[in-house]
């Protein structure tokens, strides 16, 4: 009796130590995280139970510290620099960034491109490694950048193997913005897309992001064999040209993917082969996509 009294004192003494406005910053970042834009600010302030006057504090305070920022195209929030920097840090000390780090310096250096590794938030690629040659062309792109999965090799190559339910599903309702000519702006679009980029085993892009730059990526699987990560390799159109560096990109970009996935757990070929067989169950089995 004694016992269970000490532990409802101690969760009520837990309780005299929230912060309510830290509280409500977590909340409101983990709503925009989740999705909420803020663009519709009644609603917003309504499902967190603050009012609006809070909110816009909130969201001020969140973009003065970078944990929040505008979207490019000025409608609504999206998670910051800043945010995604402590995240970033906090990555490097999982099993995902350490395995990763070395792999990822030896391509570059190899390849004398500049290597990067991503994961999928929502429907965007985010960029949490780095590294780039001591030579040649080094890319612009910066931990923390986030991408378009639809249209970046990264995020084509990790929704390449998942059921094209569950892609149909990430997707509904969604626009998918065309980022150049060859970005796909259709459901069936994306899925042809995405077949061809499981088939390869690779997603490739030659000017398909950006004018003048070609990369190339592939998956990283976890234990149970699903896509948790991605790697690519970018450089200038002219690193990439020729039947031979074109071979040699691929395969070692492979290789490198494959040396990660195994580090995690992932089982190869087995796990490869039964994966290929849930997404082809999974397209066996779900509706016919509109345009």
């Amino acid at each position: 009796m004694a016992e269970k009294h000490a532990a409802e004192t101690e969760e009520r003494d837990d309780g005299l130590y929230i912060s309510p406005p830290v509280q409500r910053a977590a909340r409101l970042l983990r709503h925009i995280a989740e999705g909420d834009r803020v663009t519709n600010m009644s609603r917003t302030a309504r499902e967190l139970g603050i009012n609006r006057t809070t909110l816009l504090r909130l969201l001020h305070t969140l973009e003065a510290e970078r944990f929040i920022e505008p979207r490019p195209e000025g409608q609504g929030w999206r998670i910051g620099v800043g945010l995604i920097g402590i995240t970033a840090q906090a990555f490097f000390s999982e099993d995902l960034v350490q395995i990763s780090v070395p792999v990822l310096t030896r391509l570059a250096e190899n390849l004398s491109l500049s290597a990067h590794l991503g994961v999928l938030d929502g429907l965007e690629i985010v960029y949490i490694v780095r590294r780039v040659p001591n030579h040649a062309f080094a890319s612009n792109i910066r931990i923390g950048s986030r991408l378009p999965a639809h249209a970046a090799n990264m995020g084509r190559i990790m929704l390449a193997h998942m059921p094209p339910d569950r892609v149909d599903r990430m997707y509904a309702g969604a626009v998918l913005k065309a980022v150049t000519p060859h970005t796909s702006v259709t459901l069936a679009q994306l899925h042809a897309q995405l077949d061809a980029d499981r088939i390869a085993g690779l997603a490739w892009s030659d000017g398909n992001y950006e004018a003048g730059i070609s990369s190339v990526a592939a998956a990283i699987f976890d234990a149970t064999g699903t896509p948790i990560a991605a790697l690519n390799v970018s450089g200038h159109a002219a690193d990439f040209a020729g039947t031979a560096r074109h071979t040699q990109i691929g395969a070692q970009v492979q290789t490198a993917a494959a040396e990660i996935s195994q580090r995690l757990g992932w089982h190869g070929a087995t796990a490869a082969r039964a994966e290929a067989r849930a997404v082809d169950r999974s397209r066996r089995t779900s509706s016919p996509v509109a345009n």
